[in-house]
């Protein structure tokens, strides 16, 4: 798994390539097996007061992800990995940031700056190739796996990240672990995703909202025309016959055929339905409970992508996290596979000139609580 790359790596740069170089071996042994389940689902909502709110589900089947999330303040100082150790691009956080990451503080997955600039990354196999990496460039290298946090620390608008993303090499860190793509969303509601197709990088102007993972999300926008035949609500009795009459089996019969599976394009497709069905709320927070039913839909029950015989210990799903970024309250929010309750992280509140670094693990016990209901 891409995301657990840096988990043990030492600081010491002088041991960082033999850990590297370990951890990639175990990578590419992995990558020989059929893949097994990193099927992150994107979705988009604005209420009525104009608040917009971007939230996601992430999962990952083969083991359990060692999540916290981070609060990142202005100033901070970050340095990105390369191929051949920490020592890549270094930057200042112009903005402070909450963010979602895995097994290291460097990689953020998901997350929302003080400014309500998202930024969020989602699995791409197959389909993506960075530029090839160049020693030579260090300075202007930045890690894959660090582009959210470039992200957020730095910029308030797509258009000024566009300008500036021209100007560095992206890359990643072992070429046969896979790629990555990527959406950022402004408050106002433009989304823009990236993905990087034979070392070039494609933005598309997302005005769906939606994503999954591969294929490539001009394809998947395309793909959508195979179900130009479902509709929201009921179907009419049809007569085949004086005498025979077929009538639906139950309500909401006019999503018949849409894609139950778990594979991303047709996670896609019932992404866009539900989120084009669902009515518009009133406010932002209404809007992120709205989000949070929706995705409860794509939570992938643990053992669907494995073998009987390979159904990995300690993981109750393997949608182990899922966010809502409310843009306009700068609010994010998540829950948890071990832990539904729905918690909020309040970025208007912080004071990043002052807060300090932090990462704190998402559950700080995984285990569900259950409230008792007294009868007396």
């Amino acid at each position: 798994m891409v995301y657990k790359l840096m988990r043990l790596l030492p600081i010491n740069k002088f041991h960082i390539m033999d850990r590297l170089i370990s951890l990639i071996a175990g990578l590419a042994l992995a990558a020989a097996v059929p893949f097994r389940g990193e099927a992150c689902t994107g979705i988009a909502l604005t209420a009525k007061d104009g608040s917009r709110v971007v939230a996601r589900t992430t999962e990952w089947g083969g083991s359990v992800l060692n999540s916290s999330y981070v609060v990142v303040p202005r100033g901070h100082q970050h340095v990105s990995f390369t191929p051949s150790g920490q020592d890549g691009m270094q930057f200042a956080a112009k903005y402070g940031y909450v963010g979602i990451c895995t097994d290291r503080p460097e990689f953020v997955v998901e997350g929302m700056n003080e400014a309500g600039l998202s930024a969020g990354l989602f699995f791409f196999p197959n389909y993506g190739e960075y530029v090839a990496y160049n020693p030579d460039n260090k300075a202007n290298t930045l890690s894959d796996m660090q582009f959210v946090s470039w992200v957020l620390a730095n910029f308030s608008e797509i258009d000024e990240m566009k300008e500036a993303f021209a100007k560095i090499d992206l890359v990643s860190l072992d070429s046969r672990i896979g790629t990555v793509h990527w959406r950022i969303s402004e408050p106002s509601g433009r989304m823009v995703v990236l993905e990087c197709i034979e070392g070039k990088p494609v933005f598309y102007e997302n005005k769906l909202g939606v994503l999954t993972n591969s294929p490539d999300f001009g394809w998947q926008m395309k793909n959508l025309n195979n179900y130009v035949n479902l509709y929201t609500g009921n179907v009419q009795p049809q007569s085949l016959n004086a005498d025979i009459t077929l009538r639906q089996f139950g309500a909401g019969a006019g999503f018949l055929g849409i894609p139950g599976d778990a594979t991303p394009p047709s996670r896609f497709v019932r992404a866009a339905l539900y989120q084009s069905a669902t009515p518009q709320a009133e406010s932002g927070e209404e809007t992120v409970m709205q989000c949070f039913q929706i995705l409860e839909s794509f939570n992938i029950p643990i053992g669907l992508e494995h073998q009987k015989n390979d159904i990995p210990e300690g993981l109750p799903s393997a949608t182990q996290w899922t966010v809502a970024s409310d843009q306009a309250a700068l609010k994010f929010y998540y829950r948890t596979a071990w832990n539904s309750s729905i918690r909020c992280i309040d970025i208007a509140s912080i004071d990043f000139s002052k807060v300090k670094f932090r990462m704190n693990p998402l559950d700080e016990s995984k285990r569900q609580p259950v409230e008792m209901i007294r009868i007396k």
